[in-house]
């Protein structure tokens, strides 16, 4: 399975839409542990772009701190997993936490 991450400065941006890159982990879910990360340069920020631009690179979960319901709705129609609320951690820490059912998920950041 593979999680999307947008990446601030190395760890999770708080704001998916505004983020730089995103880290692409790969994860054997049977054995919990990941295989392997990728770091993708995002594409320019356009509305609607980034659920499709994701699933097309094979990611079936996206571990963010805020996204709008718009965006949500848009990944979820892409067959893609929402988690919100996540702490501005690195990749590796939080699918370390999803993979052993311990990531903590908070409030929205996203107001919109």
């Amino acid at each position: 399975m593979k999680i999307a991450i947008p990446l601030s400065d190395g760890k999770l941006s708080m704001h998916f839409g505004h983020c730089a890159s995103f880290a692409l982990v790969e994860t054997d879910t049977k054995e919990k542990r990941i295989v392997k990360r990728e770091d993708l340069d995002a594409p320019p920020h356009e509305p609607g772009l980034l659920p499709r631009w994701l699933a097309e690179r094979g990611a079936k979960l996206i571990i963010a701190g805020g996204m709008g319901q718009r965006a949500q709705a848009l990944f979820c129609e892409h067959g893609i997993e929402v988690i919100i609320g996540a702490p501005a951690e690195s990749p590796e820490t939080l699918v370390a936490a999803w993979l052993a059912g311990t990531l903590k998920s908070g409030q929205n950041v996203c107001d919109h």
